[in-house]
């Protein structure tokens, strides 16, 4: 059978995601992709289906698994549509992909001090706020406490990964991708102190990345996304995230501190404002404890005058809730 033509496509140094499924979203093999890239950035790539012999059907049939797309080719549409069409690609095919190009590569040894969340919409703010996608920020200081290099939210970020920190099973793994639907539900998991683990896959060892509602409730059966194996359990009720031995093997220090800071927001009438809560890391090799509280930004209308994190943060008279700060954020994410 002939695959997908993939002479349209363009080999890209990028990463691809689909919310809802693994695609991109963890481990990968290597910085390019094939795929059509309208922009820089968007949700509009087409990628050629990628496929992966997975076993049989139960009447015998062979059973192929598109890694792209994330679903099964086998079945009597899929074998219709190939003699009707003369190519072989998936049922998912033409759906686009969230995508960013030349996404910021990071080697944690290349800095001090490196610090990565998940960043969602703002809580409050004198300005309107728009309702969008969990983005990821990224800290890099070159010397311990310096100043930051960097410090902006970006579509997804890719680390860098050395097999002899030992964190999967597969050894042609060469990166980690961090996008916005791993991050989010690595952030929601942290605050709500779920448990977290990744169990890898037992045909293939590529670590196994839970979302959605299989993020929320813990299973014992594991559908791998990169081969299409659906015979892997874990000994007990597990949520799977590649980001956990990530988390595990470069967080320096798990502490955290509320900072001895306070912060009257009355006291700044007629100045722009805009206010979150502050989330945990999902990297963080600093060997300080990250501060846990509301962070602020306050503006005069040239330049920013207020930009930290306060413990207690006080609004028309009365103390913010940083619960109910960040459950206004959650709510603002699209997923």
């Amino acid at each position: 059978m002939t695959p997908e033509d993939k002479n349209t496509s363009n080999q890209a140094n990028a990463i691809c995601w689909a919310s809802g499924r693994t695609l991109g979203n963890i481990a990968v093999f290597s910085e390019s992709i094939l795929g059509s890239f309208p922009a820089q950035a968007g949700d509009d790539a087409l990628l050629p289906c990628d496929f992966v012999h997975a076993g049989k059907f139960r009447h015998g049939a062979d059973r192929w698994w598109c890694r792209i797309h994330q679903t099964h080719w086998g079945t009597k549409a899929d074998h219709e549509s190939y003699e009707r069409l003369g190519v072989m690609h998936c049922a998912n095919h033409s759906q686009p992909m969230n995508y960013t190009l030349a996404p910021l590569e990071i080697n944690v040894n290349d800095s001090a001090e490196v610090g990565i969340w998940c960043s969602l919409p703002a809580a409050l703010s004198t300005q309107p706020i728009e309702s969008h996608g969990s983005k990821i920020h990224v800290h890099l200081r070159p010397k311990i406490k310096g100043t930051k290099t960097v410090d902006q939210d970006f579509d997804a970020i890719s680390l860098l990964y050395h097999q002899d920190l030992g964190l999967f099973a597969n050894p042609e793994i060469t990166r980690v991708n961090i996008t916005p639907p791993a991050a989010f539900e690595f952030m929601c998991a942290t605050e709500e102190n779920r448990e977290m683990t990744c169990i890898n896959c037992s045909k293939c060892g590529y670590p196994h990345l839970d979302l959605g509602d299989f993020a929320r409730k813990p299973h014992r059966k594991h559908f791998c996304g990169n081969c299409g194996c659906d015979s892997t359990w874990s000994s007990s009720h597990i949520v799977s995230t590649p980001l956990k031995p990530l988390y595990d093997q470069l967080i320096k220090n798990t502490q955290f501190e509320e900072p001895s800071r306070t912060l009257n927001l009355d006291e700044y009438s007629g100045y722009d404002y805009t206010i979150w809560a502050s989330t945990s890391a999902i990297v963080w090799t600093a060997l300080r404890p990250q501060e846990k509280g509301i962070h602020i930004h306050v503006d005069d209308g040239h330049k920013r005058i207020v930009d930290d994190t306060f413990s207690v943060v006080i609004l028309n008279g009365k103390p913010l809730d940083r619960k109910e700060l960040l459950q206004a954020m959650i709510e603002r994410t699209i997923i």
